[in-house]
């Protein structure tokens, strides 16, 4: 990722330790931010590919984006012990929250390499399904809400988080196709299910991408938005 993280203190905040210990914590949001990156991309080819390294290599670097959050929920707790403006405090609630939500983001990417790997030595059901197009979208979702964090632009945010609409739609189509050939073919009901799973990741990703950009127009203005 190329944007440059904008180190600003929010309006209102006091500097010393407390801004370098939410410093420290903005960047350990944003690794976890590349990592996700990195896991989804990585789940895609597994899966596509039918690479079981890949997917086995994607559930085992897992571990990595679960220690990075318990970091930040250990530099969270000590930010909080200590003395904190109002805006701080928002930022170091609203930061912790976005690392939660990355970290789910990392278990449905490693959910999607699981079921890849259970595919991978089997016949694929169709060439029509949707799935590479639903894929692209989460990940085109994923980096650009990345990329709004690291700018800190609230307006950005609002644009990624609507379209998340297309990415529903891409996932109501896959699954009624997939409902459609186990209805047809009694052989494909574990392949169907396993590549409903899939789908369902997917969305999940995207509706994560709607959460995190409402942390961020909470973390930016201190407003609770509701985007979904």
């Amino acid at each position: 990722m190329t944007e440059s993280i904008d180190t600003r203190p929010l309006p209102g905040t006091a500097s010393g330790g407390s801004d370098a210990e939410l410093q420290r914590i903005r960047d350990l949001v944003l690794t976890m931010g590349d990592e996700v990156d990195r896991a989804m991309t990585r789940a895609t080819h597994g899966l596509v590919d039918r690479d079981i390294d890949l997917c086995t290599a994607v559930m085992r670097d897992d571990a990595r984006i679960n220690a990075l959050l318990i970091e930040v929920r250990e530099l969270t707790f000590a930010a909080l012990a200590g003395p904190l403006s109002p805006p701080q405090l928002r930022e170091a609630l609203g930061l912790l929250h976005m690392a939660s939500e990355l970290e789910r983001m990392g278990d449905h990417c490693s959910s999607i390499a699981r079921s890849g790997r259970e595919l991978a030595d089997m016949a694929p059901l169709s060439s029509t399904l949707e799935l590479p197009q639903l894929s692209e979208a989460c990940e085109a979702q994923v980096r650009d809400i990345l990329g709004a964090l690291m700018a800190r632009d609230v307006d950005r945010a609002r644009t990624i988080a609507a379209r998340d609409d297309r990415v529903n739609r891409i996932h109501h189509r896959i699954v009624d196709d997939l409902i459609q050939l186990m209805t047809e073919d009694g052989d494909a009901a574990y392949r169907g299910t396993q590549l409903i799973k899939v789908a369902q990741n997917f969305e999940r990703i995207g509706d994560r991408v709607t959460n995190l950009a409402e942390d961020l127009i909470f973390l930016e203005s201190g407003r609770i938005e509701e985007l979904g």
